[in-house]
């Protein structure tokens, strides 16, 4: 009878739920800066752990954008080739202004020093459930720009982008 109580209050977990914590516990941790929603948070998890496995095909099924499914490709291919090393180490995501609607996020990868910003918004009703990436990055030197506007460090804006 006490197995039968036990086992009665184990926790059930889907399959999404239990790959999401064999990823975040075979991770370095994400720092954070601004304020993310849950869904722009977990998004930008998946990208960074992606990146540093260097899964291509699982980091382009990513993008909020299923019909841009070529470009996605070549863009996760360039974002790997770039920035894997990075992505394994310590990284801080800077969520810019308001996550209700879309949110840019800066990847500062600290052991290389290397920034990448990232914009995340709902998916499209074909892709994956709630967030995606854009990934129309299909050139190489595209996929590794800074903006200007892209402070060194992150914090240094207030998590605002200033127009």
């Amino acid at each position: 009878m006490v197995l039968g109580v036990l086992t009665g209050c184990s926790p059930e977990y889907d399959a999404a739920e239990l790959e999401y914590a064999g990823d975040y516990s075979s991770h370095p941790p994400l720092a954070v800066v601004g304020y993310p929603s849950t869904g722009t948070l977990e998004i930008t998890q998946q990208v960074v752990w992606r990146i540093a496995d260097g899964k291509a095909g699982v980091l382009a099924a990513l993008t909020a954008d299923e019909e841009e499914r070529a470009d996605a490709q070549k863009t996760a291919e360039n974002w790997i080739a770039a920035f894997r090393k990075g992505a394994g180490g310590k990284v801080t995501a800077e969520f810019y202004d308001e996550g209700s609607y879309r949110q840019t996020v800066v990847l500062y990868l600290h052991d290389t020093g290397q920034i990448k910003q990232i914009y995340v918004l709902p998916a499209s009703a074909n892709a994956r459930d709630g967030w995606g990436v854009y990934m129309r990055e299909p050139d190489p030197a595209e996929a590794t720009a800074v903006a200007p506007w892209i402070p060194k460090k992150p914090g240094e804006l207030g998590s605002t982008v200033i127009p």
